[in-house]
């Protein structure tokens, strides 16, 4: 049986996702601008253009709707998709807060919808390899994982959606911090301890350009993360650390490099480790493997393994860092010497 797909949303994500459908059939799609959405029904053939998503999101003829729009869409979209017994893929955070996400899972719930969180970074090669090294114990109990994840933004980052609050709910730690922080639950389970901070150091705008987190599970696995779109040239690295070694993963293809994992194995008299690396060029095929998984939760009626709650964690964790950031501002306002 075919699955047909709307898309709302149909800007880059919306055509990466058009194009990674793999089995499904697109057959409807729609955005704020119909240019756009007519630009990628053209495409295709037989996909209908609707200018009101209210009216896709209740098409007989829609089995998912893949919600690609701004932040300060994901969760109506989704809401609305969900309330008409659709299946949703929507984009990450998947909403600006958690408070917004909440009435989300509260409509899912018993349901029998399956919605999952466009965390396609878990289906890149070289992190499903990591994940494969992880569970078989390759380098032992874990103790940390560090990562760096940035780009250099372009002419007009300050004024394109990202930078404002009220649409996008905030800065780089809410754009690729939360891809970090989903990839380091994944590995270590959930976070009972949150610090750092988000600041904006070159970009004039609003929100954070750079944010810096150490987490801490309850055993006390630890997470040092840092996100930014400060780092001229774009850099991917998420190192896992365990008692017998430790797995290396860089690059995700294009501008960021080839995607390669290094497994580092200790050896019983130490110094050099053993290294073996694994590389995988050609095009990011994460969005297709992502989007397989999906059908085969539909399928199956197996919960998506990045979910609501994985989405709900991540946020949580950035609300925790913003928070943090508005009682230090609020404080320096109101210090001695200062007027209120």
């Amino acid at each position: 049986m075919t699955v047909n797909v709307g898309i709302v949303g149909c800007g880059l994500i919306g055509r990466k996702r058009a194009g990674a459908l793999g089995e499904a059939r697109l057959v409807a799609c729609s955005d704020r601008k119909a240019e756009r959405a007519e630009a990628l029904a053209s495409l295709t053939g037989a996909v209908e253009v609707d200018i009101d998503w209210r009216l896709l999101v209740k098409r007989p003829d829609v089995d998912i709707v893949v919600v690609a729009t701004t932040n300060d869409a994901l969760a109506q979209v989704t809401l609305a998709a969900v309330g008409a017994g659709k299946h949703v893929l929507v984009e990450k955070p998947a909403a600006r807060t958690s408070a917004e996400l909440a009435t989300v899972m509260a409509a899912q719930s018993g349901t029998g919808v399956q919605v999952r969180v466009g965390f396609n970074h878990r289906y890149h090669p070289a992190v499903q390899k990591a994940r494969a090294l992880v569970d078989s114990g390759t380098i032992g109990p874990l103790m940390f994982v560090r990562g760096c994840y940035g780009h250099g933004g372009r002419v007009g980052y300050e004024r394109e959606w990202r930078a404002d609050p009220a649409v996008s709910g905030g800065g780089e730690l809410l754009d690729q911090g939360v891809h970090m922080i989903d990839l380091a639950r994944w590995m270590l389970g959930d976070f009972s301890q949150v610090d750092g901070f988000a600041r904006t150091y070159f970009w004039d705008m609003p929100v954070d350009d750079n944010a810096f987190l150490l987490l801490s599970t309850p055993t006390q696995q630890a997470a040092q993360l840092h996100v930014s779109c400060t780092e001229w040239k774009n850099l991917f690295s998420f190192e896992i650390y365990g008692r017998h070694g430790k797995i290396h993963i860089e690059g995700l293809g294009g501008s960021y490099g080839i995607e390669r994992i290094t497994l580092y194995q200790m050896r019983p008299e130490m110094g050099p480790p053993d290294t073996t690396s694994w590389e995988y060029p050609g095009a990011d095929r994460s969005w297709q493997r992502e989007f397989d998984a999906f059908l085969e939760d539909i399928r199956t009626n197996r919960p998506p393994a990045a979910g609501l709650a994985d989405a709900e964690a991540a946020l949580l964790i950035v609300e925790t860092i913003y928070g943090r950031a508005q009682r230090r501002e609020a404080s320096a306002r109101t210090a001695p010497g200062r007027s209120a």
